[in-house]
């Protein structure tokens, strides 16, 4: 269905895409847009690859007006990867599917012969397009404006400054009039489900994100490290928003060969934090290595849902059945042992549908609440079957209750902390996991006591 054919529609979130040569501030008007660093910017051509898309509501004269925001790389890139043609092909898509387009120059640089390829390629197209003049931060760059008239494009040119904030309120106003009258109708932003997909370099992401969004939504190569920035991609599922974050292939620190692949790292983490469920992905056809050891260390220690996902099953030893493989799991990955696994092959399609509906049944328990008297029951059988080794000292847990979801967490009351140990909080977890509806998710108890409670009353 396309833009044209969906405008139409209650609810529906039009998209405008922003188009334009390499490093003339597109990411930062994203970022400017989305009012947060969803992109990375950095000085050097190439940097984004694939199309960003993100939600956001602009503030007009109307009022709030939501849009989807779709960043691309930049037209005519040379990229030391050969990447540029799977780049044209992004924009493309791009161009095809929005409702506006931004074409962003840079006003510093002056008329490039790039620029006027873009405005070649835009003259005609038969949706709107601005002419958004970037960089413009002082008077002499407001002066070069007028050389971009000679781009032809039909509407007069925009001049702001994405870094600084400078002519955007105005962007935003000329955006809402050329959009399709905003019905007021409810727009869920929120998703149903933020899913990010981590793992080594070529483990197969950006295929599995093709095979979840049912279409070419980022670049899928033979080259390691072709997607270098955390991509949101807005998908739309059995009637569902669901956001998949496709991350950048985690390598080991010393390898990272430039500051993009520093912040292309840093985003991968970044997205663990923010999403509801991490599917931490891996080629069943190699073994386990310290980075996915490294990262299953990292949702651990942030308390995150995680599913993990051995990809390339049909590629796999057929002598080693999937309980052989968990058991190994098991071994290599401790911490997480809770975690279900999904066997699957992005490229064939393989328990594709099947993985996500698995995401979506772990948020369901991340999401849950227990009512205090059950909860309560269950921490008394557990003290009833084992008590802590308190050394002659009688451990109670006087009272628990659920104090968080997304990890569920439990705030306990016992007479004194100190005599509970990890071994107990480990069994008690179990004993959780066992009784209640969080069989397959992270638990955190936050222990309080009296001593406690007295120190916060005197502070």
């Amino acid at each position: 269905m396309g833009s044209n054919e969906q405008a139409g529609r209650a609810g529906y979130v039009p998209r405008v895409a922003i188009v334009g040569r390499p490093n003339v501030g597109k990411s930062t008007l994203l970022n400017r847009i989305c009012n947060s660093r969803v992109a990375i910017v950095e000085p050097s051509a190439g940097v984004t690859r694939d199309r960003v898309s993100v939600r956001a509501v602009l503030s007009t004269s109307d009022g709030e007006r939501p849009i989807e925001v779709i960043d691309t790389g930049g037209v005519g890139i040379v990229d030391r990867d050969d990447l540029g043609p799977h780049v044209e092909e992004q924009v493309r898509s791009a161009l095809l599917a929005a409702d506006l387009v931004l074409f962003v120059v840079d006003a510093k640089a002056g008329v490039t012969p790039l620029d006027h390829e873009v405005a070649r390629r835009l003259r005609g197209f038969a949706k709107p397009v601005l002419l958004v003049c970037n960089k413009v931060e002082s008077e002499k760059a407001e002066w070069e404006i007028d050389a971009f008239r000679a781009l032809g494009m039909v509407r007069e040119p925009v001049s702001i400054s994405a870094q600084n904030g400078t002519g955007v309120r105005d962007l935003y106003e000329l955006i809402d009039s050329l959009l399709p009258p905003y019905d007021g109708g409810l727009v869920r932003l929120a998703p149903s489900l933020k899913l990010a997909i981590v793992g080594r370099r070529n483990a197969g992401k950006s295929t599995l994100i093709n095979a979840l969004a049912r279409e070419e939504r980022t670049i899928v190569s033979e080259i390691p490290g072709t997607t270098r920035d955390a991509i949101d991609i807005v998908v739309e599922r059995d009637g569902e928003t669901i956001v998949l974050i496709d991350t950048a292939g985690v390598r080991k620190k010393k390898s990272h060969e430039d500051a993009v692949e520093f912040f292309s790292d840093a985003r991968s983490h970044k997205a663990i934090r923010r999403a509801d469920v991490v599917l931490l992905l891996f080629d069943a056809t190699q073994r386990i290595s310290a980075i996915e050891k490294r990262l299953a260390r990292y949702v651990t220690d942030h308390y995150r849902v995680v599913l993990l996902g051995a990809n390339k099953w049909d590629l796999a030893d057929p002598s080693v059945e999937p309980a052989d493989f968990e058991g190994y799991l098991a071994q290599e990955l401790p911490g997480i042992s809770y975690a279900p696994c999904s066997f699957l092959s992005a490229k064939s399609g393989l328990h594709v549908a099947e993985t996500l509906a698995l995401a979506k049944d772990l948020q369901r328990q991340a999401t849950t609440r227990v009512g205090t008297a059950e909860l309560n029951r269950v921490f008394e059988r557990a003290l009833q079957a084992r008590a802590p080794n308190s050394k002659g000292h009688r451990v109670q847990i006087k009272y628990a209750t659920q104090a968080e979801h997304s990890p569920p967490t439990f705030v306990l009351f016992v007479n004194d902390k100190r005599l509970i140990g990890k071994d107990y909080l480990r069994y008690l977890e179990n004993r959780v996991r066992e009784e209640l509806p969080f069989p397959e998710v992270p638990i955190r108890f936050v222990l309080r006591d009296k001593r406690e409670a007295r120190l916060e009353e005197m502070s």
